[in-house]
């Protein structure tokens, strides 16, 4: 059955429309079921006559008339089926044209229907495809930071005579390297604990020891007032000592080239040396006091000197010239200082059992340190790095250091928090060292008790390994700190030199003020003099 409104529509000429008024009644009351079929039958049976192709908008139609159609249609279709019905009742709305007679409502209904029709679409069936669709990848959250460390012992050392007062991994972290008031200088392998070389030639005992930046040369400084260069490779020493200091050699540091050692005394100068001539470069007159502690930044560019008289100096290594000077409003002798691994920090051990992280360049003391003994001896350690370390994360750093008491502290650098608090050696322990490889994370520790400890980082709930045998025990039994009568003159020196410091000489206050840095080391001196 033809329909009147498909006869108009075929009508060779149909006869134009002006206005709403000129419609036929029965036209404009085509609400009926038949009138979407209409619709759809006249837009693609035959070609429209509009001079716009279909779409959503309808605000350049040609009459008013048809405008009036499109939403008496719209309207009745919305009535009848509701919106939400059906995944296409979007493409019925997406026909409508004015809720009125007004043109000027038009566009904004084209516009808020793009809008939300991109919005209905994925609350309707196009989710489907959106949900088959892989969702991109989120990394994951960095793992938490952890509350403790947790470092057991690895290996036992034994070897030295005395008391061993300076220990340092090599660079990469293949060997270890000690040195003590026995004037000898031990290298020892990382992995197994055998003992590889001793070299033996200062004539007093060695209170520091570096390692060159090639890991092939160990420089040792001495009570004997010399500095000495031993070639791990060959197993031999160099045969020109360096000389120029008038006391003590009490720290030494390579340049991150090698081409430049940096030694402190207890003569109060900073000297640096051209490690191929073993001359000196350039003489710092740093301090007032013994020179306790040196290290040179990462870069070489920067040197840092500590001293009993309370002052951290930061000097320029091409011209020598002291940019910044550090000082505690307490101002406690200061015994060692070390750069942070990125240079922007200063870790400085004073005898006031702290142990103070500085900005050198903003002059500030931004933490202290605590919970260790430091009130006699020249104690030093370093930082170190705890957690997982991930693409997101390098880890978290952390400051170690010995205690007269035996132990060895880690705090966290951030919060100051201990992370653990080891323990194993009998007597002070001097000095602390850490390094990081791809087998693990260890630390290294020395002390007065003559021995050499190596810990490793295990994880939570690891069982300790057993005692280290033979290998890990090279060379007779040292000879025990606390019952030799070296010791005894010793304690009893310190005592009477606190009850009255005005009757001792200049060179036993010197003793006293580094802490007895290595009293053994100088006590040993006197002996052998």
């Amino acid at each position: 059955m033809d329909h009147p409104s498909k006869r108009r529509r075929l009508s060779p000429s149909p006869p134009p429309i002006s206005s709403p008024a000129d419609t036929s009644s029965d036209e404009l009351a085509a609400g009926s079921d038949h009138d979407q079929e209409r619709r759809r039958v006249s837009l693609t049976a035959y070609p429209p006559k509009r001079p716009y192709h279909r779409s959503r908008s309808f605000s350049s139609s040609e009459s008013p008339d048809e405008l009036a159609m499109d939403a008496d249609d719209y309207w009745r279709e919305r009535n009848r089926r509701r919106r939400g019905s059906s995944p296409w009742t979007r493409s019925v709305g997406s026909e409508r044209g004015a809720d009125g007679n007004e043109d000027e409502n038009m566009n904004d209904l084209d516009n808020e229907t793009e809008i939300n029709g991109d919005l209905d679409e994925m609350e309707t069936g196009v989710r489907d495809d959106y949900e088959d669709r892989s969702p991109t990848p989120v990394p994951p959250a960095p793992p938490p930071k952890p509350d403790t460390v947790n470092y057991q012992q690895k290996f036992l050392l034994r070897g030295h005579l005395r008391g061993v007062s300076a220990v340092q991994f090599s660079p990469d972290a293949a060997m270890i390297a000690s040195g003590g008031a026995d004037g000898a200088i031990k290298v020892w392998d990382a992995s197994t604990g055998k003992l590889i070389h001793t070299f033996e030639g200062h004539l007093a005992g060695v209170s520091t020891i570096s390692w060159s930046p090639d890991g092939a040369t160990i420089a040792s400084g001495s009570d004997d007032k010399t500095i000495r260069l031993w070639n791990v490779l060959t197993g031999k020493a160099h045969p020109t000592p360096f000389i120029g200091h008038h006391n003590y050699v009490y720290a030494i540091a390579f340049s991150p080239k090698g081409n430049m050692l940096v030694s402190g005394s207890y003569d109060e100068a900073v000297f640096l040396w051209d490690v191929r001539s073993a001359r000196v470069m350039r003489s710092l007159p740093a301090h007032s006091d013994p020179v306790g502690g040196i290290d040179v930044v990462w870069d070489g560019t920067l040197i840092a000197s500590c001293a009993t008289d309370g002052l951290i100096r930061i000097w320029d290594t091409a011209t020598g010239q002291c940019l910044r000077t550090l000082v505690h409003e307490d101002n406690p002798p200061v015994t060692a200082v070390k750069f942070s691994p990125n240079g922007k920090y200063v870790l400085a051990w004073t005898l006031d059992d702290c142990v103070r992280l500085w900005d050198y360049v903003e002059g500030r003391c931004l933490k202290t340190y605590q919970g260790h003994v430091n009130r006699k001896y020249s104690l030093s350690g370093g930082f170190g790095v705890y957690g997982q370390v991930t693409a997101r994360s390098s880890g978290y750093a952390f400051a170690v250091s010995g205690s007269e008491d035996g132990a060895v502290l880690c705090w966290d650098v951030v919060s100051k928090k201990v992370l653990q608090r080891i323990e194993g050696h009998e007597g002070v322990v001097l000095g602390v060292d850490t390094c990081a490889t791809s087998q693990g994370r260890y630390l290294a520790s020395c002390g007065l008790d003559g021995t050499v400890r190596v810990w490793e980082e295990r994880g939570e709930g690891s069982e300790p390994e057993p005692e280290p045998g033979p290998e890990s025990e090279p060379g007779p039994e040292p000879e025990p700190e606390p019952g030799s009568p070296n010791v005894n003159e010793k304690e009893s020196t310190v005592v009477k030199t606190e009850q009255a410091p005005d009757q001792e000489t200049e060179h036993d206050t010197q003793d006293l003020e580094m802490g007895e840095a290595e009293p053994k080391v100088k006590l040993e001196a006197r002996d052998t003099t």
